[in-house]
């Protein structure tokens, strides 16, 4: 038969070949500012820093003769409440950023690209980057002309050189196409406040108006104020009866308000409380991020590639949703959109959970603390005990901030997994039935249970 013949034939029950949907490849991107040699130059000038920065404590000691480690390494000044809270606030925001891409790259070094061995390589970067960013922290604590000068010079260099990079490469083929730049913008926030924090610190001190930490707080009337008020008696209210209760509406009105915090006059968090604080928010976002990036590209990949193939399919499982393909396809689009939407409601109503329970750990925070303040040692830890600062204290709230970060990280992975099930159920066994009139399954099992 000649070729030509072929041609002739037609076949009209054949629909048109549907178009492929091709995927977007990102390609690797590089840089003009590499990363390599930026690592390396940042940690010789990070070194040459805390060189200055150790001379001019152990300077200060000898000139107030004062015995011990100068403070600039001891532990238990290491974040004491005499330094900038913005400062350390901000600094453990970058090294978590930083901390949290080692598991995701790759790459988790910049100074090598051996993949076989990056168990190896994320061990070490757990010490490499605190190690990096420690002096953006150290240069606050001195308190003079000299650290806030080194310390705008490390935190410009840092911030131009991320925005340089992000600018040069906003897609990567990271999870997502835009995955590493949105996963940087808590780092980049951080860096820009460091940038201008340490300029207006050596602003004020080149015009004589910044005060030391230490003096100001033992000084100032705050003190005063908070002793005050935490003292103060709160003043009794006189009721008709001794067995009224309050309203049911008073009582869900107080429920609501323990899960809310709100500021209090003449109170101040502790400097590592607020950390841990902006460490389960930071930890919060990057979770929610990774959810997002994960799971929903996916979805609308498989919902935009769907075609009247899926009839034939489902045909096979002896599921017939239309006689007519286009329905079958538009059916099933719609529940692809379905399942999508209730992923994302899972995701927000999970890190809103998570959000609530933050915000009340914050208030029992203040609660305890202002008992603590009071002398309710019993009251707070049932028991009798000293309360004073120490090394091993300064450990435990190292261990409870990683253990608050891991269980947010844990919480918020599970509570979307739950919210995700219960959407589902919710959305294709009782609202979508609901609204069609038919496959009620679960009301039909539910009348026989009854």
């Amino acid at each position: 038969m000649d070729k030509n013949e072929f041609l002739d034939y037609e076949y009209p029950d054949l629909g048109p070949v549907p178009s492929k949907i091709e995927a977007e490849i990102i390609p690797p991107c590089d840089p003009t500012a590499d990363d390599r040699l930026y690592h390396i130059c940042i940690t010789a000038i990070s070194l040459v820093v805390m060189l200055i920065l150790a001379i001019l404590a152990r300077q200060r000691k000898v000139g107030d003769r004062q015995k011990g480690l100068p403070g600039l390494l001891s532990p238990v000044n290491f974040l004491d409440h005499t330094q900038h809270k913005g400062l350390a606030v901000a600094v453990f925001g970058v090294l978590l950023c930083k901390l949290w891409g080692l598991i995701i790259s790759p790459n988790p070094l910049p100074f090598t690209t051996d993949t076989e061995n990056k168990q190896n390589w994320v061990i070490l970067g757990i010490f490499y980057y605190p190690a990096l960013y420690y002096p953006l922290l150290a240069c606050g604590t001195l308190h003079n002309k000299v650290g806030y000068v080194l310390g705008s010079l490390l935190s410009w260099t840092h911030f131009g050189v991320l925005v340089w990079q992000k600018i040069d490469c906003p897609r990567t083929p990271l999870i997502h196409k835009h995955y590493s730049l949105f996963s940087s913008l808590p780092q980049i926030a951080c860096l820009a406040f460091l940038s201008f924090q340490y300029p207006l610190f050596l602003f004020k001190g080149l015009q004589g108006t910044e005060k030391n930490n230490a003096t100001e707080d033992l000084s100032s009337s705050y003190y005063n104020d908070y002793v005050k008020k935490i003292l103060k008696k709160k003043p009794t209210k006189i009721s008709t009866s001794s067995t009224e209760t309050p309203k049911l509406h008073q009582r869900i009105i107080d429920a609501v308000k323990s899960y809310i915090y709100t500021p209090e006059e003449a109170f101040r968090f502790p400097l590592k409380l607020a950390i841990s604080g902006v460490v389960s928010f930071i930890t919060l976002y990057q979770v929610g991020l990774l959810l997002i990036s994960a799971v929903v590209p996916p979805l609308q990949t498989a919902r935009s590639g769907i075609d009247e193939d899926i009839a034939n399919v489902l045909a096979g499982f002896k599921i017939m949703l239309s006689p007519d393909k286009h329905e079958v396809v538009r059916i099933v689009t719609h529940y692809m959109w379905c399942v999508e939407v209730c992923f994302i409601s899972a995701m927000t109503l999970s890190g809103l959970v998570s959000l609530a329970m933050l915000m009340r750990s914050m208030v029992l925070h203040r609660s305890n603390l202002k008992g603590l303040y009071r002398g309710d040692i019993y009251n707070v830890y049932n028991c009798q005990r000293s309360i004073r600062a120490s090394r091993p204290a300064l450990v435990c709230w190292m261990g409870y901030t990683s253990f608050t970060a891991a269980h947010v990280f844990l919480g918020m992975i599970i509570q979307t997994m739950v919210f995700f099930l219960c959407l589902l159920v919710a959305v294709f066994l009782i609202i979508m039935p609901i609204l069609h009139g038919e496959n009620l399954i679960l009301f039909q099992i539910l009348l026989s249970m009854w």
